[in-house]
């Protein structure tokens, strides 16, 4: 088999419809997919960024709730720069072909492949026989999401490099089972400026909307008033800030709040603590505060704008979804006819 033609570079990527984004799913992701739709697309290539609401399916959620949470999401991701005029923005359940390509893939994954994920391990916790055969098998739905639309990169964090390893594995097996060169083996796309954010109140773990604390995340729908009064209560230790990054390695909620001012301020943490060494949380929490709420402050101004006319943000995933079926269509008919579906 020869070896595939270079393709422009292709990224991919979605998220799940949960309501109710939080500065670390900003931070982590959707801001990230900004600088990759401006990076990407000034080398010529394309970038698609899809609501997940199919994967939302794995857990129950009521559909009045599913429906309202993938607006939101796209409203918010609108408001953050995902432009829908430069991306292909959409939600996965318009494009038939994602549930389709999976159901063939699901004749390509291996039982034992599935059974390696850790992430079904981690969710399911001690209730393996009462979740859903979604839950289980959502990682094959992933990969036909990249799969389908020749994919060449895909933005990953460490939990779903697994998952990107399984549509590597699914795609060599098809393309050598069938003698075929259909599928395009995605890359990892790791942006080392994707932080890693932790709650305010406690720094061993992920910031996160399920935490009880109100105080602990902050939500991209919170006032100016509210986010700035998170950060000033954010916990923080009696010591001054020190001269480098190394020092804090034993001091978590100070090495959070400076994670977060420098991904805030598109600097290296490094350079914010040369503005700060030797300062106390009494100089660094205000600033910290005025900088989150000048940023996050126009992304919720402009969420709640685009909200008032959810027919308008219905039209742009409809738009987005006739973009992406177009391309999954090629696709999707060339694995059916090589499985012999097509007659």
């Amino acid at each position: 088999m020869s070896a595939q033609r270079p393709l422009p570079k292709r990224v991919v990527s979605g998220i799940k419809p949960t309501g109710n984004l939080h500065l670390g799913n900003y931070l982590g992701a959707v801001k990230q997919w900004v600088a990759m739709q401006d990076a990407i697309q000034a080398e010529g290539g394309e970038t698609m960024y899809f609501i997940a609401d199919l994967h939302g399916l794995t857990e129950f959620i009521a559909p009045d709730q599913l429906r309202a949470n993938t607006i939101e999401m796209t409203a918010t991701m609108i408001a953050a720069g995902i432009d829908p005029d430069r991306s292909i923005l959409f939600n996965q359940a318009r494009v038939p072909a994602h549930s389709e390509l999976s159901w063939l893939l699901n004749n390509v994954a291996r039982v034992g492949w599935l059974n390696r994920m850790t992430q079904f391990k981690d969710k399911a916790g001690k209730n393996r026989e009462g979740a859903s055969v979604g839950l289980y098998d959502y990682p094959v739905l992933m990969a036909a999401d990249v799969l389908l639309y020749n994919t060449t990169h895909v933005p990953v964090g460490e939990d779903q490099k697994q998952h990107l390893e399984l549509a590597r594995d699914i795609a060599t097996k098809f393309n050598t089972d069938y003698g075929v060169e259909l599928f395009t083996l995605p890359e990892p796309l790791v942006s080392a400026a994707a932080p890693r954010i932790m709650s305010l109140r406690d720094a061993a773990a992920k910031m996160s909307k399920s935490n009880p604390s109100e105080q602990s995340v902050v939500k991209l729908v919170d006032s100016d008033e509210t986010i700035a009064d998170k950060f000033r209560k954010a916990k923080t230790d009696p010591d001054l800030l020190p001269a480098t990054v190394e020092e804090l390695a034993e001091r978590p909620e100070a090495r959070n709040l400076l994670t977060i001012f420098a991904a805030l301020a598109d600097r290296t943490p490094q350079d914010v603590l040369s503005d700060y060494a030797g300062k106390g949380f009494g100089a660094f929490k205000p600033d910290l505060a005025d900088l989150a709420v000048a940023k996050l402050g126009p992304i919720r101004n402009e969420m709640v704008r685009l909200l008032d006319d959810r027919g308008a943000i219905d039209a742009i995933l409809n738009t987005g979804a006739e973009k992406a079926r177009d391309l999954a269509a090629p696709v999707l008919r060339q694995a059916q006819a090589a499985m012999g579906l097509m007659l």
